[in-house]
């Protein structure tokens, strides 16, 4: 009989206990058996000359970071690969009663044969990790193994603007294999294919759906061979509605505001000015900061031709102001120059009888000029008392007609219907009023319908 010393004692509790632990490890970590050599083998688990089909499903869960700049985009995803894999030995204990499958750790992913995809047109791809990496391996009874990862890729996309900011950007994403050709490894997609969060929300853009799968074979000359190729298409349609508030409303506006001057008068030259001017910097400042937001393009964007029009007409309210202003000074010139030329004749009528004379005294601009009337001339009918006709009246209608004579352009003319004088300059406003906004009106006319027909073909 064995004493009961406490170092046997002790020596039999730790006996008992690493017994415990390792049949209770035995039951909780069963083993995945691997052929003999499998850590050797890099082989596609591929029958008979066939590929081996790997299928793919992707979940976006957020597409963020739209960068026109860079011409890239982010997107989170959960990928999924799913192919089978026959060289595997899996004992019936490893499946809990009533299950076909197990997750086991990612680490045993590294032991196993997996493909290589990668994405063709990604500037990053990362597994996302907070303690650890988030991807697991699934095994199923009839051998399939399936990998799942939550990704961040950053991918880039070649954006076209002409259409900007009514824009629609279809970017891709190609999926390929790095190393084995479609000979060895084919990529399908799911039947679940490509899934996108339903509750997304981008800021400036909205994605189309459904999205567009392919499934192509891609000749890569690096590689020298054809290689299995899967693309999704993502389609980013830009929402107007920001851009209708923060720049086509505001710039409207201001070209609405530039029309104003068209009822100031010439006598208010400095606010007239002012309107004009500031109204041009406005949209100058308005558009600088716009084109902040796009890459600058060698192309003409939609954009620059709103930009270019709102320009224009606020540009011609500003030459019109030079024209009337021209055509002002010339009237005054003309106005001055008339008075200026115009005799001064006061006349003196005495009044005689039959064979006297009379006198008439006239003075021109300082001096003085008399001469004698015979009232008794025979032009002159008895009885009669001649007057001069000379007048002022008549004397600045016959100047002003010389002048306008002299003038290319008649400043000035008297309407023929209503007797009164018509400037030139005042008529031009009152047309200026009535032409502009017309104009502005065909010019919305055309580049909506326009914009919107070649958007509508784009998509």
């Amino acid at each position: 009989m064995i004493p009961c010393t406490w170092p046997t004692t002790l020596f039999f509790l730790i006996w008992l206990c690493n017994d415990v632990v390792s049949k209770r490890n035995h039951t909780l970590k069963p083993r995945v058996v691997l052929p003999e050599n499998y850590v050797k083998e890099m082989r596609p688990p591929s029958r008979k000359g066939q590929p081996v089909i790997v299928e793919f499903s992707i979940y976006v869960v957020d597409v963020n970071s739209i960068n026109v700049e860079d011409m890239d985009f982010r997107v989170d995803m959960f990928i999924r690969q799913t192919w089978s894999e026959s060289r595997l030995q899996l004992p019936d204990d490893i499946f809990e009663e009533g299950d076909d499958h197990v997750t086991l750790p990612p680490e045993f992913f590294d032991n196993l044969w997996h493909p290589d995809p990668y994405f063709l047109n990604s500037k990053v791809t990362e597994i996302a990790e907070l303690t650890h990496k988030f991807s697991s391996v699934t095994l199923y009874r009839n051998q399939t193994v399936r990998y799942a990862a939550r990704m961040h890729a950053i991918i880039a996309c070649q954006m076209e603007f002409q259409l900007y900011p009514m824009d629609i950007q279809s970017c891709p994403i190609y999926i390929e294999s790095f190393s084995y050709s479609n000979q060895k490894v084919r990529f399908r997609w799911s039947e679940a294919g490509v899934t996108i969060n339903p509750e997304l929300k981008l800021l400036q853009y909205h994605i189309g759906e459904p999205l567009r799968l392919e499934e192509t074979n891609g000749y890569m000359i690096d590689k020298d061979g054809n290689y299995s190729r899967l693309v999704v298409y993502f389609r980013f349609e830009r929402q107007i509605g920001h851009h209708l508030i923060q720049t086509f409303a505001p710039s409207s506006l201001v070209v609405m505001l530039s029309w104003f001057s068209f009822w100031l008068d010439l006598d208010a030259i400095p606010g007239r000015v002012t309107l004009l001017v500031t109204c041009m910097l406005t949209l100058v400042t308005m558009f600088t900061g716009l084109r902040a937001d796009i890459p600058p393009v060698a192309y003409v964007k939609a954009l620059d031709l709103w930009m270019a029009g709102c320009m224009m007409f606020v540009f011609a309210a500003l030459g019109e102001f030079v024209v009337v202003k021209v055509l002002d000074k010339q009237y005054q010139m003309n106005k001055t120059k008339a008075q200026e030329s115009m005799p001064k004749i006061i006349p003196v009528r005495l009044n005689g009888e039959k064979g006297s004379c009379g006198t008439v005294a006239a003075w021109e601009g300082s001096g003085v000029r008399c001469r004698k009337v015979d009232l008794t001339s025979p032009t002159s009918p008895p009885g009669t008392t001649p007057a001069v006709l000379t007048t002022p009246t008549a004397q600045g209608a016959h100047l002003v007609g010389v002048e306008r004579r002299q003038s290319i352009i008649q400043v000035a003319w008297v309407d023929a219907d209503t007797g009164q004088e018509r400037v030139l300059w005042r008529e031009i406003d009152k047309l200026s009023r009535v032409v502009f906004p017309a104009l502005f009106l065909l010019f919305l006319t055309m580049y909506w319908p326009v914009l919107l027909l070649k958007t509508k073909a784009s998509s």
